[in-house]
């Protein structure tokens, strides 16, 4: 009888975790590629790669053992170059990646072509201030924040808890 109650208090316990699991939605976002493709070290983050051929429809990087892929405005995230690819929120999305300067992007919005090309995308300005503020995300656009990188280098801007993943 223990066994048996024990064995459904287990069965309760992960069925949540099973029914959270089964939300993902895969989506197909035109990427078929015929062949891995290959990648290529973005020297601005040494720990992203980009995919420089075959060509994707889409902007296909690799990093933490998945591609990221930006593609129609939004994030997607996969195990394998052709998917299946799911929805990730801004806020998931990983710094380094994030940290991948414009000109990296083979498909990038229309809007970016003002940015500067060796700089990251102004994300605050399509995902807005709140969540610039809860990343602690700081454009690397203006000439102040270049200003404040280099005294961090300098180790000027040592206690101030962001880390190397900046």
């Amino acid at each position: 009888m223990r066994i048996v109650m024990m064995a459904l208090i287990a069965l309760v316990i992960g069925a949540p975790a099973v029914a959270q699991a089964q939300v993902q939605v895969h989506v197909d976002i035109g990427i078929r590629l015929p062949a891995p493709p290959r990648l290529v070290v973005v020297p601005q983050v040494p720990a992203v790669r980009y995919v420089v051929e075959p060509a994707a429809p889409a902007n296909l990087f690799f990093y933490g053992g998945q591609y990221w892929a930006f593609a129609s405005g939004g994030w997607y995230v996969s195990g394998g170059y052709n998917g299946p690819w799911v929805v990730v929120a801004p806020e998931f999305v990983p710094r380094p990646v994030l940290f991948v300067p414009v000109q990296y992007y083979h498909v990038p919005p229309g809007h970016w072509k003002k940015w500067a090309a060796q700089r990251p995308p102004h994300w605050q300005e399509d995902w807005g201030r709140e969540w610039a503020d809860k990343r602690q995300w700081k454009s690397r656009d203006r000439d102040d924040d270049d200003r404040d990188d280099r005294d961090d280098r300098k180790g000027k801007g040592k206690g101030k808890g962001h880390g190397r993943d900046r």
